[in-house]
């Protein structure tokens, strides 16, 4: 189902979620450059390098997420392109601006996603 959204519309959440990758890129191109330089001639001890290590692990981790997010991005840039932005992939209704504003990556109107969460925590 075509979105209702104007052009202007779909051009500022365009942006948005252009604006959102690039950080996420930004970052990950970081921690290559930055954060991969583990040199252990520099730590004097086990201690830091098992400190060093875990806090790469973790960045590592952030990163991952970062990735699914990244996904569901271009996902969103996707629709903007098919004109099919905006629409609940459960319900089919239209997600409203207000929610798209605060999450312009988001595939489910709020109805529906409280319904997945209320059903993750039952399961959970």
């Amino acid at each position: 189902m075509p979105t209702t959204m104007n052009k202007t519309q779909l051009k500022k959440f365009r942006k948005l979620l252009e604006e959102k990758r690039d950080e996420i890129m930004r970052r990950a191109q970081q921690t290559l450059s930055e954060d991969m330089a583990l040199d252990s001639a520099e730590l004097p001890d086990e201690m830091d390098l098992a400190s060093t290590e875990y806090l790469q692990s973790f960045t590592f981790r952030l990163r991952g997420r970062e990735k699914s997010f990244l996904s569901k991005i271009e996902m969103a840039i996707e629709k903007i392109d098919k004109d099919d932005f905006g629409n609940c992939e459960e319900c089919s209704e239209e997600i409203s601006l207000k929610r798209l504003e605060a999450r312009p990556e988001t595939t489910l109107c709020i109805r529906c996603k409280e319904e997945q969460e209320r059903e993750e925590k039952d399961f959970a």
